[in-house]
């Protein structure tokens, strides 16, 4: 049985908030710097800041809402009944949206959909060339535990308060959303006057239980893998536990909270129970039966209609090509064979199910499922949740049912905004589940896999890229996000880390997002295809670093990238 680690804005794992998960923090002491005057297009196009995105011009998707004028209380009155409606009202919105976080990636192009919508990041991939996307200058060297720290600072920082104040109208609240928040963000936003449009942390922090998860599936009827919850002080207590369960002797132990690629323990033996006993006893426990499954990952969002369901996406898990940790979460894809069409009816009734229960809990908006396919049995489980914007976002917004409808993270938005609404949920559903087969993206969370220690001299740019004649892959021009992609011989590359920062194991380098599949199955077992590797390593030769001891100082310090 497999799981995913966390990822960069969900739950833990290793590397700035570029997803959905906590990350661990980098060698003690390490600094960061940004080079301030590094262009972001290459030799043979025009580098000044202010011209660059002009001289290659971006191509409208037919819904940017970027120029689109202000239709102040646009959704008044009788409330909004259809999805025109709703893409009128977004389009017109005259209240603020912000995304924070250190990196825009989780909601990056939802500006063009979004009029007043914009980033405000700790990590700037454009050098300020991005209209929407805000950086402060003034970044003194600290170090951050984890992503609530990041944007915590954020939210406390002058230069970042004197922007989100500047054109604000009198009586209007900015709205704020990001993937990490804790109580002390909730007492930030309420003293400064900002809006958090998410659930509770209190509420967030138990429904992060993958106990309390399981419970609440037990009684939705959205069943987990056979298990048992209980503790164990020693083998013998798991082993009579997980017998009386009918469970077996292969099992997969969880404890309750942290990223699945660390909590999650595969135990057969007394040698493994001693392995990692010192991580089990003394907590709660779920111990399930091991099966062989194919993980998919799907957003959902519920709203006072019911509860929209997403795309189902397949993960990219423990490459070695991406990332050091075995196990851990590095990308996903989506295309029409993730599941059969009984398995897609099955797994959106589990999603639909949840989403209903944690409804009942105070629940309000986005949240991501791991949903567990049995490829032996052909059962469909529920796996984990992730009570926020998770890294699946960055796919399940370009989507056919996105661009047919709405993407899905404007269903939770619209419930946070001050507006009433009335939309046939059942019929969106099935519209988003006929759409499914229509369009094939993939994503990968590139990190550092050496030993070393190293301060960047050299990086990738952001923008689109492509496959040249010769096969190479070349950068094309600036862009503002993947959603002009084409075909599989483009692809887009979001830069965390800049020429002045310092790279080490573990650490995120960048997110390469493309059309087309990225694995392939053989045997039952995934790889990746060959145009993946060839992808990886091509944005891994550009960069260039000289280890810790010959790196000059840091031009400018900017913190530890923990979020």
């Amino acid at each position: 049985m497999t799981h995913k680690a966390a990822s960069p804005e969900e739950a833990s794992m290793p590397t700035p908030a570029i997803l959905a998960k906590k990350i661990a923090a980098p060698p003690a002491g390490l600094q960061t710097a940004t080079v301030g005057d590094v262009p972001i297009v290459d030799d043979a196009a025009v580098v000044d800041e202010a011209t660059v995105l002009v001289d290659a011009p971006e191509i409208s998707v037919g819904t940017d809402a970027a120029f689109a004028e202000a239709v102040p209380g646009s959704g008044s009155g009788r409330g909004l009944k259809n999805i025109s409606e709703v893409r009128h009202f977004f389009r017109t919105n005259d209240v603020p949206v912000f995304f924070i976080g250190a990196t825009p990636f989780n909601l990056l192009g939802l500006d063009r959909w979004v009029r007043n919508f914009s980033y405000v990041t700790y990590y700037d991939a454009w050098d300020g060339a991005h209209p929407k996307v805000f950086s402060p200058v003034y970044k003194p060297y600290r170090e951050f535990e984890d992503g609530e720290a990041i944007n915590n600072w954020l939210l406390n920082n002058p230069e970042v308060r004197a922007h989100m104040a500047q054109g604000l109208h009198p009586g209007i609240r900015p709205k704020v959303a990001m993937v990490f928040f804790n109580e002390e963000t909730e007492a930030i936003c309420a003293e400064l006057g900002y809006d958090l449009i998410l659930p509770p942390a209190s509420l967030r922090e138990r429904l992060d239980s993958k106990i309390v998860t399981t419970q609440l599936g037990n009684e939705a009827g959205a069943l987990s893998v056979p298990n048992v919850l209980t503790t164990a002080g020693d083998w013998e207590e798991l082993t009579q536990a997980a017998g009386a369960a009918g469970l077996g002797e292969d099992l997969v132990v969880q404890t309750p909270y942290g990223d699945s690629g660390k909590t999650t323990f595969f135990i057969s033996s007394e040698a493994d129970w001693d392995k990692h006993s010192a991580d089990i006893v003394g907590q709660e426990l779920k111990v399930m039966r091991r099966i062989n499954n194919l993980p998919v990952a799907v957003e959902a969002v519920i709203t006072r209609c019911g509860t929209v369901v997403g795309p189902f996406l397949t993960e990219l898990t423990g490459y070695a090509e991406l990332t050091p940790y075995r196990g851990g979460w590095c990308g996903n894809e989506m295309h029409s064979e993730v599941l059969t069409p009984g398995q897609r009816a099955k797994a959106t009734d589990l999603v639909r199910r949840l989403g209903d229960r944690l409804g009942d809990e105070g629940y309000r908006g986005f949240f991501e499922v791991d949903v567990l396919i049995d490829t032996d049995e052909d059962e469909v489980y529920l796996g984990e949740l992730n009570p926020r914007i998770s890294g699946a976002s960055a796919i399940t917004n370009v989507t056919a049912g996105a661009y047919a409808d709405i993407p899905l993270f404007l269903f939770h938005l619209l419930e946070y905004m001050d507006v009433d609404f009335d939309l046939d949920v059942d019929e969106i559903n099935q519209r988003w589940e006929d759409l499914a087969g229509g369009d094939t993206w993939s994503q990968m969370i590139i990190k550092e896999t050496s030993p070393i220690v190293e301060q960047l001299v050299e990086t990738p740019q952001t923008g689109q890229y492509f496959l040249d004649a010769t096969g190479a892959l070349v950068f094309r021009r600036a862009a503002l996000d993947w959603h002009q992609l084409k075909d599989e011989s483009e692809a887009f590359f979001l830069r965390i880390y800049g020429p002045g920062d310092y790279r080490w194991k573990g650490a995120d380098l960048g997110v390469l997002v493309t059309k087309g599949r990225l694995q392939r199955d053989t045997g039952g077992q995934t790889s990746l295809t060959i145009r993946a590797r060839h992808l990886i390593d091509s944005i891994r030769s550009r960069y260039l670093g000289v280890p810790l001891g010959d790196a000059e100082e840091p031009k400018r310090s900017q913190g530890v990238k923990s979020q």
